[in-house]
């Protein structure tokens, strides 16, 4: 899968750039994120992208409970560009079956400020791991 993130307008802070590496704690400051449901049950899989290139991935048994590091066939390649990043992810690691998605972001301002970005927000403070974020349908892959 090949996701791009661009934020148009004032620069954010991005984190200075680092080996990629999987880490933990990226959504501390401007971070770049996926979520994907499988079928109709209850786990999900998270992605966090940094513009540093550090990345994490984690899987959840549901809504933030379960939570442990999801081993990758091949670490995502995330290239870093003047208004985001670029990310190419295998996401073989998921079952073949229909998929909800969300897409999310936090951006850091220079001066501290964060705000929080997402196709769908639940009511309340943002929470992307919510189920009320998962809008996005994409069908079963297709096989080779």
């Amino acid at each position: 899968m090949l996701l791009t993130y661009r934020v148009i307008g004032a620069r954010p802070m991005r984190p200075e750039w680092a080996v990629a590496e999987r880490a933990d704690g990226l959504w501390q400051t401007t971070c770049f994120e996926a979520f994907i449901r499988p079928g109709d049950g209850h786990s999900y899989f998270e992605f966090n992208f940094s513009p540093s290139t550090r990345w994490a991935a984690y899987a959840f048994d549901r809504y933030r409970e379960g939570m442990r590091n999801l081993a990758l066939p091949v670490e995502p390649f995330i290239e870093r560009t003047d208004d985001g990043v670029e990310v190419d992810l295998d996401l073989s690691v998921i079952p073949y079956l229909p998929c909800v998605m969300s897409v999310s972001a936090i951006i850091e301002e220079k001066d501290g400020t964060k705000s929080y970005w997402a196709l769908a927000h639940p009511p309340g403070k943002p929470d992307f791991h919510d189920p009320a974020c998962f809008v996005l349908e994409l069908p079963a892959p297709r096989l080779p």
